[in-house]
């Protein structure tokens, strides 16, 4: 793996990337009329379709504070997703960007201790789900990505409002689906 943006401070213990953020962000354009790129993200490189998932629990202190799993082509090709402190709340956050920004959110009932989150690429598209317990799990969103383009995935956290914050990523997994799904895909595309 390798990192794009590599913070100070990190270390990789008992299976788990632990990592102080600094004040950090990933955004492009729209809304707030600025583009940011300089986010702690470490990833590796894939092909083809995939499931990769990944649990995340951080100490989130300020707002826009977040982190979670990382899917990226370049620049202006990206998305991120996972848990974000907004306005004193935790929320699933979800940011595409292709070219500019498209920010989606929801608001969590109360605290939680971590997330799990689970992205499977097909062809051109990634979706994106949720768990609190990894074994059910729910949609979050589809969002269209480049076909037949490898993509950076990994672990990325953010604080671009604060002085930083602590997060641990652990059980992060990749697997190519197997070409059994990738023939139903295109047998139900034929008919």
């Amino acid at each position: 793996m390798n990192w794009f943006n590599e913070p100070q401070s990190w270390e990789i213990k008992n299976g788990k990337l632990i990592m102080t953020v600094p004040k950090t962000d990933y955004w492009r354009v729209s809304h707030y009329c600025f583009t940011v790129d300089d986010a702690p993200f470490y990833y590796a490189e894939y092909g083809g379709e995939f499931e990769a998932k990944l649990k995340v629990s951080a100490d989130y202190r300020t707002r826009f504070d977040g982190a979670g799993m990382m899917i990226r082509c370049d620049h202006e090709n990206y998305l991120k997703t996972g848990l974000e402190f907004v306005d004193g709340k935790y929320n699933l956050s979800t940011v595409v960007v292709h070219g500019t920004s498209d920010w989606s959110v929801t608001e969590l009932e109360r605290p939680i201790d971590y997330l799990w989150i689970k992205v499977v690429r097909r062809r051109d598209a990634i979706e994106i789900f949720y768990s609190f317990n990894d074994h059910q799990y729910h949609m979050m969103r589809n969002a269209p990505i480049q076909a037949n383009h490898p993509v950076k995935i990994g672990m990325y956290a953010a604080s671009p409002d604060g002085e930083g914050f602590k997060v641990v990523f652990s059980d992060f997994k990749v697997k190519h689906l197997p070409d059994a799904v990738r023939t139903e895909c295109l047998k139900n595309d034929a008919e």
